[in-house]
């Protein structure tokens, strides 16, 4: 399995704007087993976005979805920026 977890930071005063966006446009993604999006509690700007998947070419895969390129089309000029990104080997847990 391939994870990933990555803060990202909406432009200010952008962070519930941003969430919605990003909720909206969740569909289903071949081999990705769990997308949680969450507010960072230490952070009015902060998104923190953790990924599961079957595998590293399958999250790759998912950007091209037509449903994944249209929400980060609209979600782009609300993105400050991203800075942590942690890729991670998942070995298994609840839901996955």
């Amino acid at each position: 399995m391939y994870g990933l977890i990555g803060r990202m930071l909406a432009t200010e005063g952008q962070r519930e704007t941003l969430l919605s966006i990003m909720l909206e446009g969740n569909a289903p993604m071949p081999g990705c087993r769990s997308y949680v999006i969450a507010r960072d509690l230490a952070s009015d700007n902060g998104i923190w976005i953790t990924e599961v998947w079957d595998n590293q070419d399958q999250h790759m895969a998912s950007l091209q979805l037509p449903h994944v390129q249209a929400t980060i089309a609209r979600a782009r000029p609300l993105i400050a920026g991203f800075d942590q990104r942690f890729e991670t080997e998942p070995q298994g847990g609840v839901g996955i």
